[in-house]
């Protein structure tokens, strides 16, 4: 008879460090062994992040720590109908279903009601989930109380034989169902013969399916929380959006744009940005901040952010000066006639009212085009807004008047764009806005930099942009890319109110100088022009009438 055979008939076992021990301790250190696994997957729980890997860890870990065969993880529907199979897994026959590594799961699935809206009571997996009790059975064929009739057809088509069960609800704090722990076939570690699943065996396994079911409430509470915030961040984009449609597209697109350097720059092997890494979090982090870095754009006057023209406030304002010119023209018609009637010669007075009409005319398209913005105003043009504004004019109230007051003067005289120094100033506080509203919100540790990398997209390498005059050393290579991101989707956008989208290639020059004068991190510019980050965004985003060819050889500040 062997050592072990003799012992087990005088009670006593052998174990690992050759003592032996009777079978009461061979419990207790059995008790203890599980006590262990339990809590090393405790840890694990609580430090995963992956629904599906803790799941599959939850049911190899009970299936382990029973000696079972084949264990089966179900998950409710979304609908809670039914359960479906989530993961099923069976040593013997070599079977491995839904999980990290399995084949996909095409069964169907157990429904938890009948036709009649009744708790389905015929499965054991069903009756588990809706009374939420664990089911012990010793052997399925000698009983009667449930419907076995699928395991049965499983154990004939795969020549299984299915023997003992045990099936524990998964339930969270609030009672909700989570999921049905299954296992098929507890097995002897010795001999191999199946037996029932122990008392001591459903109690470990009912603590274990009461900690994954708080670990996954808690992954899925985290996941509904990040939906949640980025559902609202959208919500304040379709604001702005809403508010003015010039910059929705903006708030969508540049987030895109950060992405795609970010990831050509966790790409580079070499230079001065070859140790620039990101992880899923990082990514999730700089992804809201894109989304985020205009935020502050709902507090400014939608008048100024969609203002089109220089005089244009709640209506373009070049209307009221072409009635001005009406009366001067009506001035100058009378003035005519009344010469006339006075003796004048009437030859002398319809030359000298054509020329004065036709100055009239010439002057009123002048301001019209002045109104246009554009890249820059000459001297010149701003000095005959001014001798046009000397002009005088007769009121509705009768009296005298210059033609055009000073704010209008100011405003037709911009030189850049349509915006004066004050809406300037206006437009640029968004971005002080925008930080005052993160750095208010209590990030989360993994989401502690939004602020910083949305807040740095209006910042300069050379320390003079705002609103903190940061200089490269101060940023991070996140706000860099965003910065980047931020202007060429600015040049090439086609929506904006004032202007008309720049081409490909005449963006890139643009960008280029900006790389050489100090503007953006020349080494992240490299990187956008070297791995075709403006391509694959044209590709997708541009009008294709913008996407003219590009001759990278001549783009200022980059050496192909």
């Amino acid at each position: 008879m062997s050592r072990i055979a003799i012992c087990q008939i005088r009670g006593r076992f052998p174990t690992s460090t050759g003592t032996i021990t009777t079978m009461q301790e061979l419990n207790h250190i059995r008790i203890a062994e599980r006590l262990d696994l339990l809590t090393e997957l405790s840890v694990e729980l609580g430090s995963g992040h992956d629904v599906d890997s803790l799941l599959e860890r939850i049911l190899l870990v009970a299936k382990g720590m029973t000696g079972a065969d084949g264990g089966t993880l179900y998950r409710p529907s979304a609908d809670g109908r039914q359960l479906c199979f989530h993961i099923s897994v069976n040593d013997s026959l070599g079977l491995r279903l839904g999980g990290a590594s399995g084949a996909a799961v095409d069964i169907p699935g157990v429904p938890l009601y009948d036709a009649a809206g009744e708790k389905n009571l015929a499965s054991v997996a069903a009756y588990a989930a809706n009374f939420g009790q664990s089911v012990n059975i010793e052997d399925v064929y000698q009983a009667d109380v449930f419907n076995f009739s699928g395991m049965r057809s499983f154990d004939q088509h795969y020549g299984y034989h299915s023997q003992s069960f045990l099936t524990v609800p998964m339930t969270d704090h609030e009672g909700e169902l989570v999921g049905v722990l299954q296992l098929i076939n507890a097995k002897d570690g010795e001999s191999g013969a199946i037996h029932a699943f122990s008392s001591t065996d459903q109690r470990f396994i009912e603590a274990l399916a009461a900690q994954g079911a708080v670990a996954i409430t808690n992954q899925r509470l985290i996941l509904q929380l990040e939906q949640l915030l980025e559902s609202l961040v959208n919500l304040i984009n379709i604001g702005i959006d809403e508010k003015s449609p010039y910059t929705g597209r903006h708030c969508q697109f540049v987030p895109e744009l950060t992405m795609l350097l970010a990831e050509a720059v966790h790409d580079t092997e070499s230079g001065p940005l070859a140790e620039f890494r990101m992880s899923e979090a990082d990514r999730k982090e700089l992804w809201l901040a894109g989304l985020l870095h205009d935020c502050g754009k709902i507090t400014t006057p939608v008048h100024v952010v969609d203002k089109a023209t220089k005089l244009e406030t709640i209506f373009d304002r070049i209307g009221m000066i072409d009635t001005r010119f009406e009366v001067l023209r009506r001035d100058a018609e009378l003035a005519a006639l009344r010469a006339q009637c006075g003796g004048a010669d009437p030859a002398g007075c319809a030359a000298g009212l054509a020329a004065r009409l036709a100055q009239l005319d010439g002057d009123r398209d002048f301001l019209r085009q002045a109104n246009i913005g554009g890249e820059g105003m000459a001297a010149a043009d701003q000095q005959r807004v001014r001798e046009i504004a000397a002009y005088r004019w007769r009121g509705p109230d009768g009296g005298e008047q210059d033609f055009l007051s000073a704010e209008e003067v100011a405003n037709l005289t911009i030189r850049y764009g349509t915006l004066t120094e004050a809406e300037r100033k206006v437009i640029n506080n968004h971005i002080v806005v925008t930080i005052r509203m993160l750095e208010a919100l209590p990030w989360p540790k993994h989401l502690q930099h939004v602020a910083e990398y949305a807040g740095g997209h209006h910042e300069r390498m050379d320390g003079k942009g705002y609103p903190r005059g940061l200089v490269k050393a101060q940023m991070s290579v996140q706000a860099r890319v965003m910065a980047i991101a931020d202007i060429f989707e600015a040049l090439t956008a086609r929506d904006r109110p004032y202007k008309k989208g720049k081409t490909l290639s005449e963006s890139l020059r643009i960008l280029g100088n900006f790389s050489l004068n100090g503007h953006i991190d020349p080494d992240l510019f490299d990187i956008f022009i070297r791995r075709k980050v403006y391509q694959a965004f044209a590709d997708k985003n541009m009008d294709p009438r913008q996407i003219d060819a590009v001759d990278e050889a001549l783009i200022p500040g980059y050496r192909p």
